[in-house]
Formats: C-alpha cells, structure tokens, sequence
C-alpha cells in the first residue's frame, strides 16, 4: 500500500480522536443540530474548491447516503439502546470494510492474517467501549440493528467511493454540505431556530473545530486513503480510533485508565498490526488502484 494512503488513514484517525472529546462538549445539544451545524461548516469551508463538485447524481447520492445515512442511524439507534452498546454495534464498521472488500471490489482477497487483525480489533474495541461489562438485551434491538444498520452504511460508503468512477477528493465537500442541510431539516431548523441563537461562543467554537476537524477534513482524508491504499489495512488500522480517542479523553478529559482499557489498547494495537502486515513485505499480486483520482 502506497506510503501517502498509511499516512492518510493515520491523519483521519488522529482527527477522529477528538471526536469524543468535542462530542463531549456538545453533549448537552441535540446530536442532529450538532451533525447539521458541523457538516454544514465542512461543506461551507469545501466551496474553496466547488469547482469539483459537478459529479455524476449516483456518486452524489452514494456520498450524501453515506455521510448523512451512517449519522443519522447511529444518532437514532441511540434512541433506542443503551449508549455503550450501541456504540459497539456502531464499530462493526471496520470489521465489516474488511468482510466486504473483496464482495465489492474486484481483486481484493480476505489473507488470514486481515481477518484475525480485524477481529481482534473488534474485540479491543468492545472491551474499551464497555470496560467488561456488557448487557446486552433483546427489548432494545431495534437500537442494535440500527447501529448495526450504520456501521454497514459506512463501510459500504467507503468501499463504493473506490469503485465509483474517479471523483475529485473535493467532492466531499458537496456531500458534507448536502448532508449537513439534510440534519438541519431533520432536526426542525424552523421551529428550533432560536436555539442556534442562544449558543454561547464556547459552544460555537467547538462546532466550528468538529466541522474543520473529525466531521470535516477527517473525511476529505477518509476518501483520499481509501482511493489510494488497500481497504483492507485501512479497515484493521481504523480500530486505532477508539484508543487514539480514549488517549484523549485521558489527556484532555481527565478520564482514569482501567485494567480494560489497558488490555484493550493492548488488543487494539496487536490487531491494527496483525491487519497490516502487508505494509512490512513487498506485495507484487496485489490490485492495483481500480481508479486514480485527483484530490
């Protein structure tokens, strides 16, 4: 895998880790304002380059579906779960990116190794979303298949934006922008527009870092890495984010580390490894890009 796409997925990863930081923040405001205000800013900051946004409707509707589609079904299954379970369904996604490689892109093959890397990611992840504890019950399965639901959507975005015929990386913007109006709507723009004006300049500076940041340039990068690298490290290396995150969150948040945290960072790291061990030897049967597309 080209050295530009490891480094690529890295810098979406990192911009991800304050993701639960900003979220935090944030908590306190309806989660479809928070994604319609922040993706809003991304697309608003894209016009810079709106030049590339003339893309065909399918790749316009594969993006938009994928963005706003993946939000709006976790944010929902959160109605409908407990938060912490919910959130480990949610991290099917990079699970799920290796699973489908090659069902969705020609030439892709499933090695040992991509596999036990990805599940042993997961288990990391679900060991550092719960701490060891989980109940899992069946009255809240709406909740789980929806989170279920988006963590599909995301992974099938972001192999379908590899197959998609070539699109500037630019584009992006555009399904940002298109999504964020579509949360803003969801959301009850209209009726609830004085909540916009009585946010404090704290509260505005935090969505306007999460719209520059992890709901912004973090999928500019995402589109970027997958166009380039191979979706199969890019889904083991993608398990760093709950770590990353947690390390955050630590840092800036005052959070404790746990024995589960630090058994799952343990996991989480051997798993990202194990998934990329491509990146360590010489790969010379492997698919070439399927399209080389301009950022």
């Amino acid at each position: 895998m080209p050295l530009s796409a490891t480094l690529l997925a890295l810098l979406t990863i990192a911009m991800w880790s304050f993701l639960a930081f900003l979220g935090a923040r944030l908590s306190h405001l309806p989660p479809l304002l928070v994604l319609g205000v922040a993706l809003c800013v991304s697309g608003l900051v894209g016009t810079l380059r709106i030049k590339d946004w003339r893309v065909p409707v399918l790749t316009l509707l594969v993006g938009v579906g994928g963005i706003f589609g993946y939000h709006f079904l976790y944010f929902a299954s959160l109605q409908h779960a407990p938060p912490v379970e919910a959130s480990l369904m949610n991290y099917l996604w990079p699970l799920l990116i290796v699973l489908l490689s090659p069902a969705i892109l020609p030439g892709y093959h499933l090695r040992p190794h991509h596999l036990l890397g990805a599940l042993t990611g997961l288990a990391g992840a679900g060991l550092i979303i719960t701490g060891g504890k989980l109940s899992l019950d069946l009255a809240n399965l709406p909740g789980y298949l929806l989170a279920a639901g988006a963590a599909l959507t995301w992974a099938c975005y972001s192999l379908l934006t590899k197959r998609l015929p070539a699109f500037p990386t630019a584009a992006v913007g555009a399904f940002c922008l298109v999504s964020g109006l579509l949360a803003l709507a969801s959301f009850g723009l209209g009726a609830d527009a004085l909540q916009l004006q009585r946010l404090p300049p704290g509260d505005w500076l935090s969505l306007v870092l999460l719209g520059l940041g992890p709901m912004g340039a973090a999928f500019f990068t995402w589109d970027a890495a997958l166009k380039r690298g191979d979706p199969r490290i890019i889904g083991s290396l993608a398990y760093l984010t709950p770590l990353t995150s947690t390390l955050v969150l630590v840092t800036l948040g005052g959070r404790q580390l746990s024995w589960a945290t630090t058994t799952a960072m343990a996991l989480i790291v051997g798993g990202a490894s194990l998934g990329s061990l491509d990146l360590w030897k010489e790969k010379r049967n492997d698919p070439l890009p399927l399209s080389e597309n301009p950022t």
